[in-house]
């Protein structure tokens, strides 16, 4: 059975793995298109390169959204570094938008944007990106993934880690399903992280995704409410039932949308199975930590 494991040992979030399976092999120009029947393209442009992380060479991708400060790079450097700032994506997290100036050997394409670096300068901001876009309801993105004629698989993922994403929300918020309304999850770059994953999955012919335990950080975090500890509310929420893994990095590294992925799509929590090991993706982080690799480890190979 052809199977994905998701080795979780620097934690998940939605940018993270779409990174991996790019990195695994997926064709990321065919997400693209797909993407396309959302009828919200105009929104957001897409991003992919490769970077190094601790001497680990993986795919960092990104939702750069439209209106947005970017310069894009077609040259390299060999080290990276970040500025660390204060704004976070409320509950969501999922895609972290990529600040370290990591412009690492690029490979040339002449497609407008494989492989192209693009970063954002928002030094010490405090301001969400959800302030500048249009903010969506978790029932109209349900009619949003119902209405753009995905195939069943795409759909049914993609509606399920929504689902998980909205009850939490809710949960938290002490709102129903249908009443639930949050900027987060609403925000495009979730979107796209979230169809995207299940779009990619789709096409590598995935029958079965197993996970390790996730970690989830420590320390505390800024959201939309104030300051919360790690894992935040609505992550630790997703991840009941889920076990999850101890670290010692004062960091958020498992966000709500990454969790989401992983407790609904894994059908089991467990050390490496045993397999025949086809390909191995690494989808790259934001932050960048001074010991340890910042990347979501993929591995996609045969099972009995």
């Amino acid at each position: 059975m052809r199977t994905l494991y998701l080795d979780c040992f620097s934690g998940i979030s939605g940018d993270m793995v779409i990174g991996a399976l790019i990195d695994a092999g997926a064709d990321p120009f065919q997400m693209e298109e797909e993407l396309k029947k959302l009828n919200i393209e105009e929104e957001y442009t897409l991003s992919w390169e490769k970077v190094v992380k601790n001497g680990i060479t993986s795919t960092k991708f990104g939702v750069i959204l439209s209106g947005e400060s970017e310069h894009s790079h077609v040259h390299s450097h060999s080290h990276e570094h970040q500025h660390e700032h204060s704004h976070d994506h409320g509950h969501r997290h999922s895609h972290e938008h990529n600040d370290s100036h990591s412009h690492e050997h690029q490979h040339s394409h002449d497609h407008n944007h494989s492989y192209r670096h693009s970063h954002e300068h928002q030094h010490e901001q405090s301001h969400d990106h959800h302030h500048h876009h249009e903010h969506r309801a978790y029932k109209q993105i349900v009619e949003m993934i119902n209405a753009a004629n995905f195939n069943e698989s795409v759909k049914n993922m993609s509606l399920a880690i929504f689902k998980k994403i909205g009850e939490a929300e809710g949960h938290i918020h002490g709102l129903p399903l249908e009443k639930v309304y949050f900027h987060e999850v609403g925000a495009v770059d979730s979107i796209i992280d979230i169809i995207g994953a299940a779009i990619l999955i789709d096409q590598l012919g995935i029958k079965s995704i197993q996970s390790s335990a996730i970690t989830t950080g420590s320390g505390s975090i800024r959201i939309d409410h104030g300051i919360y500890p790690v894992p935040a509310p609505a992550t630790l929420e997703i991840l009941k039932g889920v076990p999850i893994a101890a670290s010692d990095i004062r960091s958020e590294l498992a966000t709500p949308t990454g969790a989401a992925i992983a407790a609904v799509l894994a059908e089991i929590f467990c050390p490496l199975p045993a397999m025949t090991v086809e390909s191995i993706g690494y989808g790259a982080g934001t932050k960048t930590f001074k010991d340890h690799p910042n990347v979501l480890r993929m591995i996609i190979g045969e099972t009995q």
